[in-house]
C-alpha cells in the first residue's frame, strides 16, 4: 500500500509522538516503522500489548540480521511487535551506533516497506543530516512529511532542507494558543517550497496519555483531535 516518511530537519519538534498519533487514528490498516538512523525509544516509551514491556532487541536491529540473505515484504511482520492498543510496531535502534552496521539497508528497507501487503506504513525517521543514507529510503516513499515548530530557526531550517530535497507536506506543531496563525505564519515562509502545510496541537498532556493510557481520555485531546484531521488529509 502507502509508505508515508516522518522527518524534522532540526531540534525534536515531535517526530516520534507524530508518527505514533498518526497511526493510533490512522483510517487503513497500518504499521509503525521506527526508522531513525539515531536510534529510536519506541521500545522503552510504549508498552506491549500484554501491558509488559517491548522487546527492543526485536524490530530493525533483528529485521537487519536477516536482511542480508535478502529482504521480502512478507518477511517484515516476523520482527513487529504489537502495543496496547493493538497496532503493530516495528521498533528501531536503540543507538546510532548500530547504523554503521546497517548502511546498505536504508534502500532496500524502503522498498520493502512501500510493499507491505494489505497495510500502509508510517515510518518515523528522524532528524535528518546526520545520516544521509536514510534518504535511500525516503527516495521509496509514497509522501514525505517534515515536521517543524514554528519558531524562527526551525522554519529558516526547513526552508533550506526543502529546497534541497522532495517533500510532500509540512506538518506546523502549533501552540493551541495560535494555532491558525502559526501554520500560516509557516505557509507564508514555505509555501513555495511544498504543495502542503498542515498542523498538528502541541499537547504535552496528550503526548503523555499516548504513552499507554488509551482510551476515552485520550481521545478528546487535542493531540488525537487534530491528528484525525491531519490523517484524513493524508490519506
Amino acid at each position: 500500500m502507502a509508505l508515508i516518511v516522518l522527518a524534522a530537519d532540526k531540534g525534536a519538534p515531535g517526530v516520534t509522538t507524530t508518527a505514533t498519533a498518526l497511526a493510533a487514528v490512522w483510517p487503513r490498516p497500518v504499521l509503525l516503522a521506527e526508522c531513525d538512523p539515531a536510534g529510536g525509544d519506541l521500545a522503552y516509551r510504549l508498552p506491549g500489548a500484554d501491558g509488559g514491556v517491548l522487546n527492543p532487541a526485536k524490530g530493525l536491529l533483528s529485521l537487519g540480521a536477516t536482511a542480508r540473505r535478502g529482504l521480502e515484504p512478507a518477511q517484515i511482520h516476523e520482527h513487529t511487535q504489537k502495543i496496547v492498543g493493538g497496532l503493530d510496531v516495528l521498533a528501531g535502534l536503540t543507538h546510532g551506533e548500530q547504523a554503521a552496521g546497517l548502511t546498505w539497508m536504508w534502500g532496500p528497507l524502503g522498498r520493502t516497506l512501500a510493499a507491505v501487503p494489505g497495510a500502509d506504513v508510517i515510518a518515523d525517521c528522524g532528524r535528518l543530516g546526520s545520516y544521509p543514507q536514510i534518504a535511500d529510503l525516503m527516495a521509496e516513499a509514497d509522501q514525505v512529511v517534515m515536521l517543524t515548530r514554528a519558531t524562527l530557526d526551525h522554519v529558516a531550517h526547513l526552508r533550506e532542507r526543502l529546497s534541497i530535497s522532495k517533500a510532500h507536506a509540512v506538518v506546523v506543531i502549533a501552540d493551541p494558543r495560535n494555532y491558525r496563525a502559526s501554520i500560516d505564519d509557516v505557509r507564508r515562509v514555505v509555501g513555495q517550497s511544498v504543495e502542503h502545510v498542515y498542523g498538528l496541537a502541541h499537547d504535552p498532556k496528550g503526548a503523555e496519555l499516548l504513552r499507554g493510557r488509551w482510551g476515552g481520555r485520550l481521545d478528546r485531546t487535542l493531540l488525537i483531535r487534530t491528528a484525525r484531521d491531519l490523517a484524513r488529509r493524508l490519506t
